[in-house]
């Protein structure tokens, strides 16, 4: 594959056994369990914001700032912790930054002001950012390359049960205990994320050669690299483009009782989850089929969200679907990444995280700016479908490109993972 580099190749202490395609090691899944920590704590304010300003004596504009203090701290934080822990034991840095999270939590749960609680979200989504961006990288060199959309939909599945689980719990514990009291349960499961993590994950020795950054920085000369970042922002962009203004439209449009928006939100987190497994699953054997279908299926059911908005049974099902067809995209997008940037695994892992942050940033102020320009909660929908849409475009681009270059040894077409798997051995 042009300028993919040499893949890295799965490392595992010598003790050991590989792992099989058909077997994911149990490390994987203690890394989905961290990022069902962080999931919580990155998306759980939606459900908090009320309570924060009236105790902080703030708005809720200001409140909510808050979430995009974390978001940013996510595009930011990624590349700039993979840099910065480019040399050290991997094993090391995960405790480091579960830790260093898990130490955010409790300074925001005990937070006597705005300023305090604003700079634990900041330092929270730094740690965050790091975490996923090292974690993804250990996970890819624990299993085979043919396994490796299987293994980001593992750690994406711990996201997905967040947004099924973790938030309306973080909602739940805010209304009938105060909003510090989610903070408080989001730092006992970081505590346990940290025991699984110390107890449980492998040392994943560094390479002899050890990695230098500029070495590093050459997978952005790679035109597949840009692509695969620009058709991550705008596939996830277009759908929390909508996805963010869910809860309006669901009451002003749709004439739902506000009793069921957080039904219809964790029936999102639902198709989220079914999504993640069916990608996860498909992806490593048909890595463009799952891209192209997933965005344009992401793009019809956002027309059809616009066009039916005013149709409650319609939205639901729509918003089953939607939480369906985006996740069913994540697994085959992160591999995408390491599959063109597999000489810097590191850096591959943390600009997907950046990638998909910039898109879950954009996406609502593109959304925002629809609303305001009254255009109203459903033209949210149409400016999404409008953004997935480009990113098809961008993806097809994507797929010429890998096709002219792609390893052929034997003569006939080859899949994504046989291409790199042929290219790792040559």
């Amino acid at each position: 594959m042009a300028g993919s580099g040499a893949p890295l190749t799965p490392v595992m202490p010598d003790s050991s056994p590989r792992p099989t395609a058909g077997r994911m090691p149990l490390a994987v899944y203690i890394l989905g369990l961290s990022v069902f920590a962080l999931g919580t704590s990155e998306f759980m304010l939606s459900g908090l914001l009320p309570p924060i300003a009236d105790d902080m004596d703030v708005s809720i504009p200001r409140a909510g700032l808050l979430i995009s203090a974390f978001a940013i701290g996510m595009v930011a934080g990624a590349p700039l912790l993979a840099v910065a822990t480019l040399r050290l034991p991997r094993k090391t840095t995960l405790v480091a930054l579960i830790s260093v999270f898990g130490i955010g939590q409790v300074a925001g749960a005990l937070a006597t002001g705005y300023e305090v609680l604003f700079v634990s979200r900041v330092v929270s989504a730094l740690a965050c950012a790091g975490f996923w961006a090292v974690g993804a990288a250990v996970a890819i060199a624990m299993v085979p390359v043919t396994a490796r959309a299987r293994a980001m939909a593992v750690m994406i599945g711990g996201l997905s049960i967040a947004n099924v689980l973790g938030v309306p719990a973080g909602a739940f514990l805010g209304e009938h205990l105060g909003w510090r009291s989610a903070f408080w349960a989001v730092g006992g499961a970081s505590a346990v994320a940290l025991i699984g993590v110390v107890t449980l994950i492998p040392r994943i020795p560094l390479p002899e050669r050890r990695p230098r950054l500029r070495g590093e920085l050459a997978i952005y000369r790679d035109r597949q690299v840009w692509l695969s970042i620009v058709v991550t922002a705008l596939a996830a962009g277009g759908v929390f483009c909508a996805f963010s203004y869910l809860a309006p439209l669901l009451t002003d449009v749709a004439g739902l009782a506000d009793g069921w928006v957080p039904a219809v939100l964790a029936l999102f987190g639902v198709g989220a989850l079914i999504g993640t497994v069916i990608g996860g699953r498909v992806a490593d054997a048909h890595l463009f089929g799952v891209l192209l279908s997933g965005i344009t299926a992401s793009t019809v059911l956002l027309a059809a969200l616009a066009l039916f908005a005013s149709s409650p049974a319609v939205v639901i099902v729509l918003s089953l679907l939607l939480g369906v067809s985006a996740f069913y995209t994540a697994p085959a997008l992160n591999a995408r990444m390491f599959n063109v940037a597999g000489a810097a695994p590191t850096l591959a892992g943390a600009t997907t995280t950046a990638a998909f942050n910039l898109g879950n940033t954009g996406g609502p102020w593109l959304g925002g700016t629809v609303i305001d320009a009254d255009f109203g909660y459903a033209g949210t929908a149409w400016a999404g479908g409008a953004m997935t849409l480009v990113a098809i475009g961008f993806a097809a681009v994507s797929l010429r490109l890998h096709s002219r270059s792609r390893v052929v040894m034997s003569g006939g077409p080859v899949t994504e993972t046989a291409s790199v798997e042929r290219a790792q051995r040559v």
